[in-house]
């Protein structure tokens, strides 16, 4: 499938918006047409969608506007429905779009906008990730309170272009983006069902682009910056969301160490020359490692969703 163009897209942001509202709006029953909470479930995470009740399912490809999911492990669906012991009506973003697919930022985020159309406060976003800090094992979940993104930094922000006044002001603050109350409420879910101390983790997250993963090179640096993990997702939609004025709470799951060391070097001389290089990652065992944490974050998640409906 080829995207359409930027300039055929941005031309009528907010008319695509509403076209997927109305469309899902018009095939939804009335007791799910308003869910207070978004989840969006990245690689090797579309079982989080498993424990929701009552399910209406739609195809990303029958939404209007809505282009294609084309990653391994990701469905491709939105899965409306009730989680959680309170039955809180939910929006499962079973499978993400990326800026890597060939979509532009507009498409990538364009979901977030309709979840704010759609009554949502508050969007859970989880992912797949790799760990720079040391501290952060594989099976470890880190709670987000920061992030870096360099693309952003260098002119790939998906606020570029005309402002969707209706929905948020021209500039926004990102520095409060990961809420506060959220985190701590995804700390006592944790401590709730028993997960050790130490799985879950604060930290900050890294966006790149991707397809490829990091050099050893860039590794080292976003480590040197601060970053605790990093992926090819979440800030995008983070960064729309804020601007709609939904809560944000982040979950990344480590499914692999990043390769970050130099390794072995050519030159007999060198020192390190009977250094061993690190194993590269593959998609492969990111899903593998995601499958072996699934059960605990479908738990975690709709603990969480529990805790936050006592706030609406």
């Amino acid at each position: 499938m080829t995207p359409p163009s930027d300039t055929a897209f941005a031309g009528d942001t907010a008319s695509k918006i509403n076209s997927a509202n109305e469309y899902l709006r018009q095939n939804l029953p009335s007791h799910l047409s308003l869910p207070k909470i978004a989840i969006i479930c990245g690689s090797g995470l579309g079982g989080l969608a498993a424990n929701i009740t009552e399910k209406v399912e739609f195809a990303y490809e029958k939404i209007p506007e809505f282009v294609s999911s084309t990653v391994q492990g990701h469905a491709g669906k939105l899965v409306f429905g009730l989680l959680g012991k309170n039955r809180v009506p939910v929006v499962c973003m079973v499978g993400r779009f990326h800026f890597y697919e060939g979509y532009t930022l507009k498409q990538v985020t364009l979901p977030i906008r309709v979840f704010k159309l759609l009554g949502v406060k508050v969007l859970i976003v989880t992912g797949a990730t790799g760990s720079l800090n040391k501290q952060f094992k594989v099976g470890d979940i880190a709670v987000l309170f920061d992030h870096f993104s360099l693309p952003c930094l260098t002119g790939s922000n998906p606020l570029i272009g005309p402002n969707l006044a209706e929905f948020g002001d021209r500039f926004i603050p990102i520095s409060d983006a990961y809420d506060f109350t959220l985190r701590q409420i995804a700390f006592t879910a944790a401590a709730n069902m028993g997960l050790p101390v130490g799985t879950l983790k604060e930290g900050t997250y890294c966006y790149v682009v991707g397809p490829s993963y990091e050099s050893k090179a860039e590794a080292r640096f976003l480590r040197d910056l601060g970053g605790d993990v990093v992926g090819m997702s979440t800030v995008p939609e983070v960064i729309v969301a804020r601007h709609c004025g939904i809560r944000v709470l982040g979950l990344s799951l480590v499914t692999n160490a990043v390769v970050m060391e130099r390794g072995r070097s050519a030159d007999p001389s060198a020192i390190n020359a009977e250094a061993r290089d690190e194993a590269p990652v593959s998609h492969e065992e990111v899903l593998a490692a995601g499958s072996v944490r699934e059960a605990d974050m479908q738990t975690l998640v709709r603990d969480i969703v529990d805790l936050i409906s006592h706030e609406f």
